[in-house]
């Protein structure tokens, strides 16, 4: 509160006790329109033919003031509503993976923190788009398996952000000496926090989010999510691949609702274990948004599974150089009702005929800023997504 001046009116604080008044989620243009408004309305009261009765209010204050009320109103009503969006930012770690998933005025969701090394590169653009979003701190992060591309950065970014909850499927089953010491150095920040092993069926307490936990530590989930459950007609032509013994097929995949909005993310699942989540019935049911399994392998993402997601766009986190096989990329583009599939990275090895189009490529050249997709979704099912990179924005109808 301002202190009054020797004309009867209201001095003017400085600068910053106006702002510490706004919530510190106004943008600066609404931050900065607040603070010239009182300047200006103080302008008014000093001068005396528009000063009412004993310095009191006159009409032009008056006026002044109930015209900015309903700027006031409509500004904070559009960010309440933006607000009241779900937000996920899928960040270039340049082949890893990292999902930053922030529900509306609830927890914050990462999974998997990309590489290590690299002058704290991961954890950095991690960090970045947690400060985008707002987000000071991760409550639940999701390690989907114990890879060096999805693990690797967790004690960097440990460093920068503080993680709540650490949720993955338990133990690595790769006993060879690297691997080893890379679950050995996660397992050191891990137990500074709260560690939860999931199961399939399991659920992840996101305030304001539905997680499900439908495959993990190789096992799918036993019952059809609700609404699923549909025979999958694609189960006929399958052909299984050698069997994987690695941490890939251990991954924790989820499906993530909020209200009619469904996303899939299966980490780098591959071939054989996509089978029992899709057949003989779809277990997962129908998905808005696909994020592409292994990075667009060609080891994963059968048409069995992406077939009977049915997604109406998918979110490739694939490398210039790792993913984006030209296989994976064709079933995709192949599966009925897909509409787009945007990508991190362009392939370099897969060339211009299983690219998508550059509009819809985060990063063109091998050697980039790290741009990132994001995608704001709302409750009816409808989302966009926007390309950091071009700022190009395409939208999705419920």
């Amino acid at each position: 509160m301002g202190c009054a001046d020797a004309a009867g009116g209201w001095a003017v604080p400085q600068r910053w006790q106006y702002l510490s008044a706004a919530p510190t989620w106004f943008p600066h243009w609404l931050q900065n329109g607040i603070y010239f408004f009182i300047r200006g309305f103080r302008a008014l009261r000093s001068l005396a033919p528009w000063r009412g009765p004993a310095g009191g209010p006159d009409h032009a204050n008056i006026f002044a003031m109930k015209l900015l009320l309903p700027v006031l109103l409509l500004a904070s009503a559009g960010l309440l509503s933006a607000a009241k969006n779900l937000e996920v930012y899928f960040i270039d770690v340049e082949g890893g993976q990292a999902t930053l998933v922030v529900p509306p005025g609830g927890d914050s969701l990462l999974i998997d923190a990309g590489w290590p090394g690299h002058n704290h590169r991961d954890a950095e653009r991690i960090a970045a788009a947690a400060k985008a979003a707002g987000v000071k701190r991760i409550d639940y992060l999701v390690i989907t398996h114990f890879h060096t591309d999805h693990v690797g950065g967790v004690p960097q970014l440990a460093e920068k952000l503080p993680i709540l909850n650490f949720v993955d499927h338990g133990t690595s089953v790769e006993t060879d000496k690297d691997a080893q010491i890379l679950f050995a150095e996660y397992k050191a920040r891990r137990d500074k926090g709260n560690h939860i092993t999931v199961k399939p069926g399991d659920t992840i307490p996101v305030k304001n989010l539905d997680v499900r936990v439908v495959e993990a530590a190789g096992e799918p989930i036993a019952a059809a999510l609700p609404g699923a459950g549909q025979s999958n007609p694609d189960c006929a032509t399958f052909r299984k691949q050698d069997a994987d013994p690695t941490e890939n097929a251990q991954s924790v995949g989820l499906a993530i609702t909020f209200g009619e909005f469904r996303m899939v993310d299966l980490g780098d699942l591959t071939w054989n274990k996509e089978y029992a989540l899709v057949c003989p019935e779809n277990k997962i049911g129908h998905a808005d948004v696909f994020v592409v399994s292994h990075h667009g392998m060609n080891i994963s993402n059968s048409p069995q599974l992406v077939h009977a997601l049915a997604p109406r766009v998918a979110i490739m986190d694939n490398g210039a150089r790792k993913g984006g096989t030209p296989q994976a990329w064709q079933i995709l583009h192949q599966t009925p009702g897909i509409q787009d599939i945007w990508q991190l990275h362009y392939a370099v090895a897969a060339g211009k005929d299983h690219n998508s189009s550059d509009t819809v490529i985060a990063n063109l050249d091998e050697a980039c800023q790290g741009d990132w997709l994001k995608l704001t979704a709302e409750r009816d099912g409808s989302f966009t997504v926007l390309n950091s990179r071009n700022k190009y924005e395409k939208s999705y109808k419920k």
